[in-house]
């Protein structure tokens, strides 16, 4: 096959260890990671309080869940152009894509976590004199600390794809628009590049999620 469609990876080493050392490749993947992280700290503290109000509530999940159900039919790229005509370009954009794209699966986890919750337990604690407070901090979210961990991780691998879509619809300096770059230049080399770039990125920030449940769980 032609080395236009498909690099040899020999190629493809040469690039990536040349993009990593004199090229931008980790500025990009730095910024790119910014925007993620800052999405999913962003998508996590409006995810997880509203969760738990779903999950606690019946009045607030037959208000909110159809409509909560309703924003998954968006695509990410649909979403796009109408936070840059809103927010107009740059960061700012990119991190709220972001945000909507690891909102729903946490908002999901931290539902159920709580659902799922022994009720025997819940009641014992009640019969001792534990208020709603003490409840909910010393018993239903480290109890739920699992399932809400696991849909942030979910998140963390999400919240890459709306970076790149965000930065390939509203401009940025991330992996994205490197990607736009590339592809308009026809480097094919270049673009294997970066998505191997992407690839080590989510896995990385997947397996950070991981020790840090696993430390959490200790």
């Amino acid at each position: 096959m032609s080395p236009f469609f498909l690099p040899l990876p020999s190629d493809l080493g040469r690039e990536f260890l040349a993009a990593v050392t004199r090229g931008p490749l980790l500025e990009a993947t730095g910024t790119t990671l910014r925007e993620s992280l800052t999405g999913v700290l962003l998508g996590t503290a409006v995810a997880v309080p509203l969760g738990y109000l779903v999950a606690r509530s019946g009045l607030a999940a037959r208000a909110l869940q159809p409509y909560l159900a309703a924003t998954q039919a968006l695509p990410a790229v649909a979403l796009a152009p109408l936070l840059a005509l809103w927010l107009g370009y740059g960061l700012l954009p990119v991190v709220v894509l972001c945000a909507l794209m690891v909102f729903f699966p946490i908002l999901v986890n931290t539902t159920l976590g709580i659902r799922g919750l022994d009720r025997e337990v819940l009641a014992a604690a009640r019969v001792d004199g534990v208020g709603a407070w003490g409840l909910m901090r010393h018993i239903e979210f480290p109890l739920a600390l699992p399932s809400v961990l696991a849909g942030i991780r979910t998140g963390l691998t999400l919240s890459v794809t709306g970076a790149v879509v965000g930065e390939f619809v509203m401009g940025g300096e991330g992996l994205g628009q490197l990607l736009a770059v590339q592809r308009n230049g026809a480097d094919t080399v270049g673009m294997f590049a970066t998505l191997l770039m992407l690839s080590l990125l989510a896995m990385a920030m997947y397996g950070a999620m991981r020790r840090l449940e696993a430390w959490l769980e200790r």
